[in-house]
């Protein structure tokens, strides 16, 4: 009698576990342990609906095989929220399953790399053969009677109201009410999972369309009209409000004003422009892809799609036409496996950069050490003669915009303790975040202080300057930036002759303040700007 109390409850508890497997690090909590996954009651009533027959087997093969794909589908996600704050997608990000194994080699050596797979092999089959003997229970009880026909129905109804439930929430055509004490939480990964390989496909089948008809690809000479370092710089949550909300435009304006006023005096060209982002208030990524890879990349979909296609991106033209590629993320704080499809050659994260200060909350290092470490990374001491094509992704203005750094004597940066003192200045982000207004007061000073960075840096190499591509990002989030608009800022500064290509091309207004009725250009058709307007198709190319 005792174990016909135990096994049930025993296998109940299990399935139970099962379900509620967080995918999220923000999950793992013992308040996760109370919730109530619909699915539990209709997967052990249609066990015993079932009972212990062939169709019951049948049942109960296709119930362990989806019960076990999505734990699998849980994990990854976990893994990659972790890592790149973003679930995992089966389609796009198989292809970097080889990245990440050769990674995971590289760090803890083969040995422990081939421990690591094995143990994820065992556990896979651990929980396969504890399902399998759970699943099992139920279906035995229910060949014993212990449940009537009408179970059947009443098993079939709920498990019906579930998936229904989980669809139509899905497909935002209802929601589940939030009082609920639980959710279909598998059933929704199952399903969000099958919706996003489906939209992922049909967009990977138009990218992989867009990469074969490349316009651009077979072309000699591509990028030689340049003739020194690219610098494309990414001002993080850099958006249009800069220039049109009086809050924030009386700073910023005035400090573009008087950047303007000092290069010029130095003797370089400027001109400005707005683009369109394909995303606001975050997800930053989306707009260096639509940057790179001359396509709409504006949801988690289409990234991991135009990933797993062959598009050649900007930094891949630009190492066939003899540059040093290079991306200097300051915010990478984990494993970067996307990297390898983006054309870099070179990538600096937060570790590679060597910043010994504080952090600045969540902001790793200040701007200007950013800025300076590329310098002595890579421009300064260069293993050749080849120019460099680096994309930077600045960090100091990203929220919580506290506190918010400023301007040091570049030769006095060192390994960036002197930012200390400011790392630890004014209150924390907690109190700060209580009032809109502080929050927006904060942001005001990050862009200004990220703007005067971009600035210095330009007039510090007045006298050999490279070529920089500055934009935002994105627009912040709507209350911050009071700013629904996706427009973002575009600036080119650098030589006369590279500048004025760029003006005249991209209909861009001389200086740093570009006109307020200037056209608002996609980002996505920038990629193939570039590349036309510094190609010129009677030079030779660089090789």
């Amino acid at each position: 009698m005792t174990g016909l109390i135990w096994r049930p409850l025993v296998a109940a508890a299990i399935l139970y576990l099962v379900l509620i497997q967080p995918n999220h690090p923000d999950a793992m909590t013992w308040g996760a342990l109370l919730a109530f996954p619909l699915e539990w009651p209709a997967i052990l009533l249609g066990l015993m609906a079932f009972g212990a027959s062939r169709a019951g087997q049948v049942v109960r093969g296709v119930l362990v095989t989806v019960l076990v794909l999505i734990a699998v589908l849980k994990a990854a996600d976990f893994a990659m929220f972790s890592a790149l704050s973003r679930g995992f997608n089966p389609v796009s990000d198989l292809a970097l399953v080889e990245a990440g194994a050769r990674l995971l080699t590289g760090t803890v050596g083969p040995v422990l790399a081939v421990v690591a797979l094995v143990a994820a092999v065992v556990v896979i089959c651990a929980v396969s053969a504890l399902l399998w003997w759970s699943t099992g229970v139920w279906a035995a009880m229910g060949s014993r009677k212990l449940l009537f026909k009408g179970l059947t129905g009443s098993a079939a109804l709920l498990s019906a109201g579930v998936a229904a439930a989980e669809i139509g929430d899905t497909l935002g055509r209802w929601s589940l009410p939030a009082d609920i004490p639980g959710s279909a939480f598998s059933a929704r990964v199952g399903i969000e999972r099958i919706e996003m390989v489906r939209s992922t496909l049909i967009d990977l089948r138009e990218f992989s369309k867009a990469a074969a008809n490349d316009p651009f690809v077979g072309i000699d000479g591509m990028l030689n009209a340049i003739d020194r370092d690219v610098i494309v710089v990414f001002v993080e949550s850099y958006g249009r409000t800069s220039l049109d909300t009086p809050l924030f435009s009386d700073l910023h304006r005035e400090t573009l004003e008087r950047g303007q006023e000092d290069l010029a005096s130095r003797g370089l060209s400027m001109a400005s422009g707005f683009l369109a982002s394909p995303t606001r208030g975050g997800q930053s990524w989306l707009a260096h892809a639509t940057l790179a890879n001359g396509l709409w990349v504006n949801d988690q979909s289409r990234y991991g799609a135009v990933l797993a296609s062959n598009r050649k991106t900007l930094f891949h033209f630009a190492a066939d036409a003899g540059f040093h590629t290079a991306a200097v993320m300051p915010q990478i704080t984990l494993d970067w496996p996307e990297s390898v499809v983006m054309g870099f050659k070179t990538i600096l994260a937060a570790s590679d950069l060597g910043y010994g200060g504080l952090s600045f909350n969540w902001v790793t290092m200040p701007d200007q050490f950013t800025f300076a470490a590329m310098d002595r990374l890579l421009r300064t001491e260069r293993v050749d003669d080849r120019p460099f094509f680096i994309q930077v992704a600045t960090g100091s203005s990203h929220a919580p915009w506290v506190p918010v750094p400023d301007l040091v004597a570049w030769d006095d940066i060192g390994e960036g303790s002197i930012f200390d003192p400011m790392a630890l200045a004014g209150e924390p982000p907690d109190v700060v975040w209580r009032d809109r207004d502080r929050v927006r007061a904060q942001y005001r000073l990050a862009i200004d202080y990220a703007l005067r960075v971009v600035l210095s840096y330009a007039a510090l190499h007045a006298e050999n300057p490279p070529l920089l591509i500055v934009m935002g990002d994105h627009q912040a989030a709507g209350f911050v930036a009071l700013d629904e608009r996706s427009d973002v800022p575009i600036h080119v500064i650098g030589p006369d002759d590279l500048v004025n290509r760029a003006a005249k091309d991209w209909g861009l207004t001389k200086g740093l303040i570009p006109s307020t009725n200037a056209p608002v250009v996609p980002m996505n058709q920038m990629r193939d700007r570039i590349l036309q307007s510094f190609t010129d198709p009677a030079q030779d190319g660089r090789g």
